[in-house]
């Protein structure tokens, strides 16, 4: 039996960052899909097109940073939780800042979960390994084609 690809938004703008998750990606049981954008604005212009073109095609899950270029992580964060046909995606805060201020204000815009990056490569493995293990393999989440 084919399993479609578990779609996961990426937005992110540190290249090494990037080149990294899709590192930890191909190690993932489960087929996946990455779909990079590398600011704010490019994100939320992707995510509404895409609803309006395709809504069975919207990713299943977004990786999101803070500190993004044009439109922060928490403005995207609330754009997308505000929006009546993109609030259901599950968003993780994958990001380098621990300021409390961050980790309170994400929660306060619905993300669900946040997660500091660390420093250490094999540490950023096994995060992705817990988030492939809970978000594609534990969670239940919206079918896509019933979510409009």
């Amino acid at each position: 039996m084919s399993q479609h690809p578990f779609k996961i938004l990426l937005v992110e703008d540190n290249l090494g960052d990037i080149l990294l998750t899709e590192e930890a990606l191909r190690e993932c049981k489960f087929p996946t899909e990455l779909i990079v954008k590398k600011d704010g604005n490019e994100a939320l212009i992707y995510l509404i097109r895409q609803q309006k073109k395709d809504p069975s095609e919207l990713p299943n899950l977004i990786l999101l940073d803070i500190n993004l270029p044009k439109k922060n992580g928490h403005e995207v964060l609330e754009s997308v939780k505000n929006h009546p046909d993109l609030k259901h995606i599950p968003i993780i805060i994958l990001t380098t800042s621990s300021s409390e201020w961050d980790i309170l204000q994400a929660y306060r815009e619905h993300c669900n979960s946040y997660i500091v990056k660390p420093v250490d490569a094999q540490e950023f493995f096994k995060i992705t390994s817990v988030l492939e293990d809970f978000w594609i393999h534990t969670a239940s989440i919206p079918n896509k084609k019933s979510s409009s």
